[in-house]
């Protein structure tokens, strides 16, 4: 798991907790920036899993493949029963 995912779930929910605590005590600015911290580690942990995913295509580029071959398999097994 690439440290950005954690650094930005550690955001999001730092930033989820801020909003609400704006919320409750009427702090806009808080809520504001709260909301702002949530988006910023949205984005962080997105960007950890395109480099997880890129990580893993370097590593084995035929698994992405195998595993819907494998899941078309699946499908199918299951019509027929």
């Amino acid at each position: 798991m690439d440290k950005d995912r954690i650094k930005g779930k550690v955001k999001d929910i730092t930033g989820r907790v801020q909003r609400q605590a704006g919320e409750w005590t009427g702090n806009e600015e808080d809520q504001v920036k709260g909301a702002a911290k949530q988006v910023e580690g949205k984005v962080q942990n997105i960007a950890g899993r395109v480099k997880d995913a890129g990580r893993d295509a370097m590593r084995d580029p035929q698994k992405k493949e195998r595993e819907a071959e494998d899941t078309a398999e699946e499908t199918r097994k299951k019509r027929t029963a």
